[in-house]
C-alpha cells in the first residue's frame, strides 16, 4: 500500500504548464469546463475522457477546432487499465462523468451504481497510485442531501438521497472522503445546485422546455409546479469549480449555489413568455417518484475563497433561451436521431 499523503497546502494551486483530466468533458457541464479551463489558462493541456453515451456529445466540443491543448479519448471511467494510464501523465483530476438524470434512474438503477459508484472508485484507486497527481475534484449535487423546506443545507448536515440517482452520488462522494481520511488522497468535493446554460441535453427541465415550446409541443410539468430549485448558470458553476480547486483544501466539501430559489412553474412561465408562446402549453403531469420538493445551499464556506455568482438568473436564462434559439441544428439532430431520446418520457410514465 502506498504510504499515506499529508494534508494538502492551503497556498493556492498553479495550473499553469499542468496536465489536467477532465472525466465526462463532452457532458453539459464537462463540455463547458474543458472550455473554460481552455481559454483561462492559455499552456494548460486537457485529457478529455469521456465514453460517449446517450448525453456525451462531440458537437458540444466542436468550437474547440484543433487546438492541441485538447485530447480527446473516448473511454469508460470503469475501465481500470485505461484510467491507471491516463493518470500516469497527468498532474490534477476533475471528475464530471456520471449518470445524472433522476427520472431515468427511477427506470434503471443499476446503471447509476457502476457509473456514479464503481467508476469512481476505479479513479480514486488509480490516484492513490499515482503521487504526482496534486489534487482530484469530485464533483457531486445538492441532491445528497435530500429535501427540505425551510433553511439550507450546510456541508456538515446529513447526506440522505431521495433517488437512486442522489444515492449513487452521495455513494460516490463519500468514498472520495474516505480515500482522503484513509490514504491521504487530495480529494475535494463540490456540490453545486441545478445547473442551466448552453449544450444541455434536452431532456433536463429547461432545455427540453426550451425546445419543446420552439417545436410548439406540450410542456410537461410535474406536480403543481410548485417544486423549488437553486438556478445556477454553467459559468458560474466552472469559476466555482476551478477556484475550489486552487484553493480549497483537500478532505473539504463545498456547496456551489447561487441563492437564487425559482418554482418551476415560474420558469415555465418565464420560457413561454420570452419565446412568445401561449402558457396553455404547460401541462400537468403526475408528479415523479419521490420527488424532492426544494433544495437550499449554505455557501458561505465557498464565498470566504472569494466567489460570487456573476450571472443573474434573469440573463442567465435569455442567454440560455438564446443559445437554443440560434442553434437549432444541435438540439434537433439530438432529437430527431435518437430513438433512447423520443421514448424515454413514454417508457418512464408506462412504468410508474
Amino acid at each position: 500500500m502506498k504510504a499515506k499523503r499529508t494534508r494538502a497546502a492551503s497556498a493556492e494551486r498553479r495550473f499553469e504548464g499542468k496536465t489536467i483530466l477532465v472525466t465526462g468533458g463532452a457532458g453539459f457541464i464537462g463540455s463547458n469546463f474543458v472550455r473554460y479551463l481552455l481559454d483561462r489558462y492559455p499552456d494548460i493541456r486537457v485529457v478529455n475522457l469521456d465514453k460517449l453515451t446517450y448525453a456525451g456529445n462531440l458537437d458540444n466540443l466542436a468550437d474547440l477546432g484543433c487546438d492541441e491543448r485538447h485530447e480527446f479519448i473516448r473511454g469508460d471511467i470503469r475501465d481500470k487499465d485505461l484510467v491507471a494510464g491516463i493518470f500516469s501523465h497527468v498532474q490534477g483530476v476533475f471528475h464530471f462523468a456520471a449518470e445524472t438524470h433522476v427520472d431515468r434512474s427511477i427506470l434503471d438503477a443499476g446503471e447509476f451504481v457502476q457509473t456514479d459508484v464503481f467508476g469512481t472508485f476505479v479513479l480514486l484507486e488509480a490516484l492513490r497510485r499515482s503521487p504526482h497527481v496534486a489534487f482530484f475534484v469530485h464533483v457531486s449535487t445538492d441532491e445528497v442531501y435530500g429535501s427540505r423546506d425551510e433553511g439550507f443545507f450546510k456541508e456538515t448536515d446529513a447526506l440522505q438521497p431521495s433517488s437512486p440517482y442522489a444515492a449513487s452520488k452521495a455513494g460516490a462522494d463519500r468514498l472520495g472522503y474516505a480515500y482522503f481520511v484513509t490514504y491521504g488522497a487530495p480529494v475535494v468535493i463540490v456540490r453545486p445546485s441545478n445547473n442551466y446554460g448552453p449544450y444541455q441535453y434536452p431532456e433536463k427541465f429547461i432545455p427540453l422546455f426550451v425546445t419543446h415550446a420552439l417545436e410548439d409541443k406540450p410542456l410537461p410539468l410535474y406536480g403543481k409546479g410548485t417544486n423549488v430549485r437553486d438556478w445556477l448558470f454553467v459559468e458560474d458553476n466552472c469559476r466555482a469549480v476551478d477556484l475550489v480547486a486552487r484553493r480549497g483544501a483537500a478532505g473539504e466539501a463545498y456547496n456551489i449555489g447561487a441563492n437564487d430559489e425559482r418554482r418551476n412553474i415560474d420558469v415555465a412561465r418565464r420560457i413561454v413568455k420570452r419565446l412568445g408562446k401561449s402558457r396553455e402549453l404547460i401541462q400537468f403531469v403526475p408528479d415523479r417518484l419521490g420527488h424532492d420538493r426544494r433544495y437550499a445551499l449554505d455557501c458561505r464556506k465557498l464565498r470566504t475563497l472569494g466567489w460570487r455568482p456573476e450571472v443573474s438568473f434573469e440573463d442567465g436564462l435569455e442567454r440560455t433561451v438564446t443559445w437554443y434559439v440560434d442553434n437549432e441544428a444541435w438540439w434537433r439532430k439530438i432529437k430527431e436521431r435518437s430513438a433512447d431520446f423520443k421514448s424515454f418520457y413514454a417508457a418512464y410514465y408506462d412504468k410508474r
